[in-house]
């Protein structure tokens, strides 16, 4: 069975968010726990509240992202 990805039950994540998500390999967001932050802050359409869409959806999983050291 082939999974999509999940990125529709993250509120608040704009389209460029999502592709730019899949075209750098996250396709399901348990794969962003453990993710740089800093990495994915860089991400093209990944602004301030879409960052924090996908921290709260992490938050909630009880995932997070790595901080930046």
């Amino acid at each position: 069975m082939v999974e999509g990805n999940d990125w529709d039950d993250v509120a608040g994540l704009s389209a460029p968010a999502r592709r730019a998500l899949t075209n750098a390999g996250y396709t399901r967001l348990v794969e962003l726990a453990g993710a740089n932050e800093r990495e994915i802050k860089q991400l093209h359409g990944m602004g301030p509240k879409t960052f924090e869409a996908l921290r709260r959806r992490l938050a909630e999983q009880g995932l997070a992202f790595v901080a930046p050291a």
